[in-house]
């Protein structure tokens, strides 16, 4: 009889895709059959679409790995990538103390995700703040707490998050004078009706909006914009874009001049067909031939089509498409006011647009229906296992998978 070997699949990141597609790849296939490995710095679960309601002084939900995937089978590893080698098909993983282990694979899902982008802007890592992860969140917590009454604090960055960072610490601190600079026209990709809409919360909040102002240089108590202007700012905060882990460039992948894994509609490397890319570090195409921009709104399907076509592979059977387009942009604008900015599928706004209170209850309904979604990635998944029709590298016949 022959022997058969379980077939190694490694996820690296369990941000939303990372965490979707483990999820969703231990529903798909038997635990007899493969073994899942979600390796990730952090225990519990990063909701990062609220890194702004952190920030303002809210307390969020814990989320912990070991709940979220209990009676799954998939093994947590707790600790930090260091390097990628997809010749050798290896994982390296190092803990605090400098010890180091290689994590062997044979598929493998990256989901390391992004961090802040400072643009190579001057004075920006040494004075400004992000707020594109938990720690950064919590540092300027600390500093907003902290500030006297009227002192300025300048959100750098009109698109989402720079809107709510703005809103959110202008609503908590109402004692602070809250400014955002954009490059462009405040919310310029908006219709009218939403460009109004956040006009009018701004007014209300009274955040003074420095339009058309680039910020070419961060200092510890001011900005200055490329015509030569001084924007005072006791704190800094900058939202102006993310930029992708290093690794995937350190390695023999393909990808882009910014760094993200170029896949195809599977996400499926272009180059490496054992290694799948999903999230922030996936360069895929969307509607319009449009890249899928960076956002927990394509992260999550992104994964959903990820883990099916690895276990349609897997299994020989055929590959599910997942829909790849936009229906809106959800965006809060303090805890009481928010705006949905509904869009064409390749993501342009068009006129419709929800605002107000029922806007925000409505992004909240997204936020935690994105969490729930990371806990629960099996929804709708028939669990009717299948035999396998075709053998794959370390796996014999006779494994089976979900259909």
């Amino acid at each position: 009889m022959q022997h058969r070997t379980q077939h190694r699949i490694v996820v690296i990141g369990a941000g939303y895709a990372g965490a979707t597609a483990a999820g969703r790849l231990a529903k798909r296939l038997r635990r007899e059959d493969v073994a899942i490995t979600l390796v990730n710095p952090e225990p519990d679960f990063v909701e990062r679409v609220r890194m702004h309601q952190l920030t303002a002084g809210q307390d969020l939900p814990h989320r912990p790995f070991s709940e979220m995937f209990a009676g799954t089978g998939v093994e947590l590893k707790l600790t930090k990538v260091t390097a990628v080698d997809v010749d050798r098909k290896t994982v390296t993983v190092g803990d605090a103390h400098g010890s180091t282990e290689d994590l062997e694979y044979d598929t493998l899902v990256y989901a390391l995700g992004s961090g802040w982008n400072a643009q190579g802007v001057p004075g920006t890592a040494e004075h400004a703040h992000e707020i594109a992860s938990r720690p950064g969140s919590r540092r300027l917590r600390e500093r907003l707490a902290g500030l006297d009454a009227g002192e300025t604090v300048v959100v750098v960055g009109g698109g989402l998050t720079g809107l709510e960072a703005a809103t959110e610490i202008a609503e908590a601190h109402p004692d602070l004078d809250v400014a955002l600079a954009a490059r462009g026209e405040l919310g310029d990709w908006l219709s009218p009706k939403g460009r109004g809409h956040v006009r009018k919360v701004f007014a209300g909040l009274g955040i003074t909006a420095h339009e058309q102002a680039a910020v070419t240089g961060v200092q510890a108590d001011r900005v200055t914009t490329a015509d030569g202007k001084a924007i005072p700012a006791a704190v800094t905060v900058w939202t102006t874009g993310f930029a992708v882990h290093p690794i995937a460039e350190a390695t023999a992948l393909e990808v882009t001049d910014s760094g993200q894994i170029i896949v195809d509609r599977t996400m499926r490397s272009v180059s490496h067909p054992d290694v799948y890319a999903v999230g922030d570090a996936a360069m895929a195409i969307g509607p319009g031939d449009k890249p899928l921009r960076m956002s927990c709104a394509t992260g999550t399907p992104m994964a959903w089509q990820a883990a099916d076509a690895i276990a349609a592979r897997l299994t020989g059977g055929k590959i599910p498409k997942t829909p790849m387009r936009y229906f809106n942009q959800c965006i809060s604008l303090g805890r009481r006011n928010g705006l949905i900015q509904y869009v064409t599928a390749d993501d342009r706004s068009v006129n419709a647009a929800l605002t107000g209170r029922l806007a925000a209850v409505y992004k909240e309904l997204v936020c935690k229906g994105a969490a729930w979604g990371v806990a629960n990635p099996t929804l709708g998944l028939p669990t009717r296992p299948r035999p396998i029709t075709q053998n794959t590298p370390r796996q014999a016949t006779g494994v089976k998978a979900s259909a």
